[in-house]
């Protein structure tokens, strides 16, 4: 699965993107986000404000609990605001 990174999730990790063989345990957003946490202390920093970050499956916003089986890209985001 292809894990887009923006903002500053993308700068706490250092990456913009990757792309990760999923183990087949990790069925949720929530899911990858945990698997992600446990690669390392940047993922952990980047995650840190969990609740804040948004996701969305193939270009679509979703919840955190969302499927991701049949999903090809994942991207996590902060909050952003217009104007």
């Amino acid at each position: 699965m292809r894990i887009v990174y923006f903002a500053w999730v993308r700068e706490r990790i250092g990456r913009a993107e990757e792309e990760l063989d999923l183990p087949d345990a990790v069925r949720s957003v929530d899911d990858v986000i945990d698997f992600l946490v446990a690669r390392g202390e940047d993922y952990a920093h980047a995650f840190s404000a969990r609740k804040s970050i948004r996701a969305a499956l193939d270009k679509a916003h979703v919840h955190s609990t969302a499927l991701i089986a049949g999903a090809r890209e994942l991207a996590f985001f902060p909050p952003m605001t217009g104007g």
